[in-house]
């Protein structure tokens, strides 16, 4: 089952309740449900873990305004992918061109941890997402959360598709999950992520959109 993204969303108790306590501390933060940011039918759907507290929680746009966005945005740029290196706020002008973002959770959680059940709450509108993505399209997951969101969206069994940085699974239609680990301060920090490992993933996902046009 999928359907579209719903802004007003208050399914999750406890998601619900933390956003009204961040709304309270911060009332000039979008504190709701984050949409989708890019075109719908984009052949590559990025999907991260949830909106982080200070940036797209406090800006209604993914990846936004956060430490995690430095790295996404400037290799999308890269790419060819982002009309600019950085996103900072809403109204920057920052486009995506053929790449969409979302995330296996739309609203923050404490301490950027959702609960499983919260996770498939969510699933219905990031299925509704996969089944944007055009027959050959890429999924690119950030982190093993939006790994294990995509194979339970799709009907996949997750034992088969175990997580892997720069792992290859195929879903339907002829499109391809990619894993990678999620661009956070403490991965990037730490050296689990470098620049250049998370730059692979993204050239081979560009690789493999090239490869399917006619």
């Amino acid at each position: 089952m999928s359907r579209p993204f719903d802004p007003a969303c208050s399914a999750c108790p406890r998601l619900a309740g933390y956003l009204e306590g961040v709304r309270q501390r911060h009332p000039h933060y979008h504190a709701a449900p984050v949409p989708a940011f890019g075109p719908i039918q984009a052949r590559l759907l990025v999907v991260g873990l949830a909106p982080g507290l200070h940036g797209a929680n406090a800006t209604g746009r993914p990846f936004t305004g956060d430490h995690a966005g430095i790295l996404l945005y400037r290799t999308l740029h890269q790419l060819g992918l982002a009309s600019r290196p950085d996103a900072s706020r809403p109204d920057d002008g920052l486009q995506l061109t053929d790449c969409r973002i979302t995330n296996a959770v739309r609203c923050v959680p404490p301490a950027n941890k959702p609960e499983a059940a919260e996770v498939r709450r969510c699933r219905d509108y990031l299925a509704w997402d996969l089944q944007q993505v055009p027959d050959g399209g890429v999924v690119l997951a950030l982190g093993r959360v939006a790994h294990d969101a995509v194979l339970a969206a799709e009907g996949q069994v997750r034992a088969r598709h175990p997580f892997a940085h720069g792992a290859r699974h195929a879903l339907s239609r002829g499109r391809a999950l990619l894993d990678c680990y999620h661009c956070s301060r403490y991965n990037t920090q730490t050296g689990r992520l470098t620049q250049a490992m998370f730059e692979q993933v993204f050239r081979q996902a560009r690789s493999l959109l090239e490869a399917d046009q006619p």
